[in-house]
């Protein structure tokens, strides 16, 4: 299962990386995530873990597999039956704005039953997280 998100930001690809990448802030900005605890100092990096708690879904330890500053990060993270991978990029646009685009891939052989169940609630989370890093990049 894939689901996808865009959104377009009014704000340099710069800025825009630093609050995407700065997780542990992510609850100040989408409700999507209610707490995040990076499990190591500095600054995201490849191998860096984050414990993340979203509304109704299983807290989840989330493991940064690809990035590329300032335009990705990858990260994944499994449950028994499920893969998920997160996928954060960023696109510069000719005007100084950025898009995002977020994915969500989930694979494994419980994939299928987890996206009919909770398909919804994934989409709407990944819009809420777009919408809030549009503000949050957009504040003065």
């Amino acid at each position: 299962m894939r689901f996808t998100e865009s959104v377009e930001i009014a704000a340099d690809i710069d800025r825009v990386w630093v609050v995407q990448t700065d997780v542990e802030h992510w609850p100040e900005w989408t409700p999507s995530v209610t707490s995040a605890h990076r499990l190591e100092p500095g600054p995201l990096a490849l191998g860096s873990t984050t414990r993340l708690a979203q509304p109704r879904l299983r807290p989840a330890v989330w493991r940064v597999t690809e990035i590329d500053p300032p335009h990705s990060f990858v990260w994944e993270s499994a449950s028994p039956g499920v893969r998920s991978r997160g996928e954060h990029r960023l696109v510069p646009l000719a005007d100084g704005r950025t898009r995002a685009e977020l994915a969500l891939v989930q694979t494994g052989p419980l994939a299928g039953l987890v996206g009919l169940i909770a398909g919804s609630t994934m989409r709407r989370y990944l819009r809420q997280e777009a919408d809030g890093l549009r503000r949050r990049c957009e504040q003065a």
